[in-house]
Order: C-alpha cells, then sequence, then structure tokens
C-alpha cells in the first residue's frame, strides 16, 4: 500500500488502520513484548498536543502524522518540524528559559533523543508502554518507534562476504576504498557508539587509519550509490538506503554485510521523548508503535519494527541474527566528544 493510499484512507474513511489500508502483518516478532495493537483498539486523542518532529525519510513521519490528525478531529495538533538535531537544541534553550514548549519530541535518531533527556526535559515513559517494544529497546525515557542498523554497503562485483570483517575495527587494515558521509547524523552517532565501546584512543586511531582511505560524500544515500557504481568498494551506511536503491533496480551490484557486537552494527532507533504531563502525549505514542504505523513505516520506508507481530522488511535480516553491540542508545546524546575527536582525526 502506497503513501498516497494511507492518507486517502485515513481521510475517506476517517479510520487510520481500518482493514486494507495497511496490510502485510504476520505475527512476526518477539515473545518478550505483546504482538502490535491495531488502531482500532486505541483510544482516540482529543485536546491540545505540540509534537517536534524531526524532518527526515522523505515526509513518512509527516504522512504518520497527518494520517493520525485526520483519524482524530478533536486532536488540536500543532506540528514543528526539523532537523532532529535542531529541534533537540531548541528544546534544551527552551528548558533554559523556563520548560520545553512541546509536549512530545519524535527524533529519526536516539542521540538527538539522548541530548534532550541528558537535560531532564523528559519524562519516565509508562512501563505498559516501555513494554510494547521488545526487551532490548526499553529505555527509562525513550519510546522507540522503529530501528535502523549499520551495515556495510558493498560492491558485488569487487567484494564477497568472505572479504568484509566481522570486526568493524579490522576495516583500516583491509585494502578497501570506502565511502562515508562524515557530517551525516547517523555517521556521528556509529561513532560515538564506537568511542563508547572502543575507547577514544582506538575510535582516533580507527579514524586517521581510514581516512586515507575513504571518499566523503554528503550524505549516506550517495556514498551507497558511489558503492554500487564502482566508485568506492563499500561504503558505511545504515541498512535502508541499500534496500531502497535495490527495490528499485534488483539487480544492481550491491549488497549488505553486518559486523558482529561493534558499532559496525549499532541498531538505533527513531523515538519519542515525552516532555509534558498528560495521558495525550502518551497515548499519541500508542499510535506510532501500532500494526498500521509499523507496518507502513517497514514498507514504504525498510525501517525495522520494534513491536512483536510485524515483519522485518524484506532484506533486512530478523533482529535475533543481527549481532549488535549492547549499549543504553540514550548514551549517544554526548555528541560533543565524538565531533571533537573527528576534528583531530581531521574528518571534519
Amino acid at each position: 500500500m502506497d503513501r498516497r493510499a494511507f492518507l486517502q484512507g485515513a481521510s475517506a474513511l476517517g479510520v487510520l488502520g481500518t482493514s486494507g489500508i495497511l496490510t502485510g502483518c504476520s505475527g512476526e516478532g518477539g515473545a518478550d513484548a505483546p504482538p502490535a495493537l491495531s488502531v482500532e483498539k486505541l483510544p482516540e486523542l482529543a485536546g491540545d498536543l505540540t509534537v517536534y518532529l524531526g524532518r527526515g525519510e522523505g515526509g513518512l513521519y509527516s504522512d504518520v502524522v497527518e494520517a493520525i490528525r485526520k483519524r482524530n478531529p478533536d486532536l488540536n495538533l500543532e506540528v514543528r518540524r526539523g532537523p532532529s538535531s535542531a529541534l533537540a537544541n531548541t528544546l534544551v534553550e527552551e528548558g533554559k528559559r523556563g520548560g520545553a514548549r512541546a509536549d512530545l519530541f519524535w527524533s529519526i535518531d536516539a542521540s538527538s533523543l539522548g541530548r534532550v533527556i541528558d537535560q531532564g526535559l523528559a519524562r519516565e515513559i509508562p512501563s505498559d508502554l516501555r513494554n510494547r517494544v521488545m526487551k532490548p529497546f526499553r529505555f527509562e525515557s525513550l519510546a522507540p518507534v522503529t530501528g535502523r542498523v549499520r551495515t556495510v554497503a558493498y560492491n558485488t562485483e569487487r567484494l564477497t562476504p568472505a572479504d568484509i570483517p566481522e570486526d568493524i575495527m579490522a576495516l583500516p587494515e583491509r585494502n578497501f576504498r570506502v565511502g562515508w558521509a562524515p557530517a551525516y547524523g547517523a555517521f556521528q552517532s556509529f561513532v560515538t557508539a564506537m568511542r563508547i565501546l572502543e575507547g577514544d584512543q582506538a575510535t582516533l586511531e580507527w579514524l586517521r587509519a581510514m581516512k586515507p582511505k575513504a571518499r566523503e560524500y554528503a550524505g549516506e544515500l550517495g556514498a551507497v550509490m558511489a558503492a554500487a557504481q564502482g566508485e568506492v568498494d563499500l561504503s558505511l551506511a545504515n541498512h535502508y538506503y541499500t534496500l531502497r536503491l535495490k527495490a528499485g533496480k534488483p539487480d544492481m551490484n550491491l549488497a549488505l554485510a553486518y559486523t558482529r557486537g561493534d558499532a559496525g552494527s549499532l541498531i538505533n532507533t527513531s523515538g519519542v521523548a515525552l516532555l509534558s504531563p498528560g495521558q495525550t502525549a502518551v497515548n499519541f505514542v500508542r499510535y506510532l508503535q501500532s500494526r498500521e504505523v509499523q507496518s507502513y513505516l517497514a514498507r514504504e520506508g525498510y525501517e525495522i519494527p520494534l513491536v512483536p507481530g510485524v515483519p522485518t522488511p524484506e532484506g533486512v535480516p530478523a533482529l535475533e541474527r543481527i549481532n549488535p553491540p549492547q549499549l543504553d542508545l540514550t548514551r549517544l546524546g554526548n555528541l560533543q566528544p565524538t565531533l571533537e575527536l573527528m576534528r583531530r582525526a581531521g574528518v571534519l
């Protein structure tokens, strides 16, 4: 079901998630949380709600917000859109002046949420909401929505899976031409994770060793396209860029590989921080974790559902087959030491 049908269904029927609007749920998922609920079982939203919405994912998040608005005519919804990092900075400044003006912050990346949480602006996630997502993604002040995993996107005419090291720290030892996007938030979160897991000195040495082999791109989509076109042998990027490109051209010379237990296989999340008391914001998050919204983001954006009962996108291994590091994602909000390290290495 495409985006237009999603909105038409919500608008014409007044119901987000009526049977046939979003389908594809198969019951797949972990046993440590209940299956995703349909929006049919969620309470109606009413009253005032201000949402700060991180811009990204081709407007998919905006589409979801508009569908929720249309399903809930008594909800007076105000939305402020912008880059997640910029909205996080705005919230921090608002907090210094007396309090955040938003009720809820939906970010594309846990690092922006971590910055807000670190400032004490977020309230605790209610336990019943926290327990709806799979266990590794339960946090005190962050409600995850969908996941994205770091990958190695490689050119299949140049490399085989056996060529890709399972340890991201071993990558500089290989004589590969690598594409990356150091100015990109997802890459900086990856480096922050490496810094937390491996230490500052090891990360600095990794960056310095990689720099002569790396070709810089403005964004990770460009880096992955460069791998497909043979400008580089491989690129470091989130998984969905490769899947989106392959969806349009299945025979593209591009495939994904995963490292094991390190920053190279970090599963980051989009997610929400609750900023004000009240039940409306909590129930808004229930919509984001509903079967229909999770299915929509998985199908249209290749994002990884984190609530059981919704299949992962085709081309992504089941979560239990990925070996991400054990890491509290809210720690990714400590970005400044990462930027300083990247500047010392000369990659920013």
